[in-house]
């Protein structure tokens, strides 16, 4: 059995109470909202582990929620939505979610989405890890084990994904990984037109460790490639 407590945020009541009961299932700790409000209220009140906000909801919406939560927590956030377009994933992604699943969804499909965020979340402290790797190039300092990062010598905060991609890149320093190829082995799925799920998550990473994100010196862009740190 699994363990965990997981806040499901979803105006329909039978999707949320479908998606409950089969993380109960599972053996996790759950709580349900049917509004932005009532779930922040919720999450400081409650030790969440993952958070599952649906896009459109009444009095707050899902990605005014997930800022707010991001404000506090690098918990994994998924989103959900009716909406399939490339700018909702985005609009998801840049407010600070994790992953983004479209409705109608399987169900199975989401429970292994929220164990491998999980997974990724349980492991970002290296409780479970004994492989500790050290990153220390110009201007960027990074230790696996602790999760910790460094630039131009300032503590930065990281969700589990942006380290992961930083710490793919910058563990093979001057490697060009175009977008598939960061997708691929940081999500441990295949691609398909993901491209833009990995560029929001690089623009995040730059505003957080570029001294100048318009201007990056860390994380370069090799046009029309993908990306790479230089040694």
């Amino acid at each position: 059995m699994e363990s965990g407590s997981i806040l499901i945020v979803d105006d329909d009541h039978e999707i949320a109470d479908l998606v409950g009961i089969q993380l109960s299932g599972e053996g996790y700790t759950v709580y349900k909202a049917y509004n932005g409000k009532d779930a922040l209220d919720i999450f400081d009140r409650e030790e969440i582990d993952l958070a599952i906000l649906d896009v459109m909801m009444p009095i707050m919406d899902g990605n005014e929620v997930c800022g707010k939560i991001r404000e506090k927590s690098t918990i994994p956030i998924i989103m959900l939505s009716a909406k399939d377009s490339e700018s909702d994933k985005v609009s998801g992604l840049v407010n600070g979610a994790d992953d983004y699943v479209t409705k109608p969804f399987n169900t199975r499909e989401l429970i292994a989405r929220v164990k491998s965020q999980l997974r990724r979340f349980q492991n970002f402290g290296g409780a479970e890890s004994k492989k500790s790797g050290i990153v220390d190039i110009e201007n960027l300092w990074m230790e696996k084990s602790s999760h910790q990062v460094k630039a131009y010598g300032k503590d930065v905060k990281l969700t589990p994904i942006e380290f992961d991609i930083l710490f793919l890149m910058a563990s093979h320093p001057n490697t060009v990984f175009s977008t598939d190829e960061i997708f691929e082995r940081v999500w441990k799925e295949k691609s398909f037109e993901m491209s833009n799920t990995v560029m929001v998550h690089i623009r995040r990473i730059r505003e957080k460790i570029e001294a100048d994100p318009r201007k990056a010196q860390i994380i370069k862009t090799v046009w029309g490639v993908g990306y790479k740190i230089e040694a």
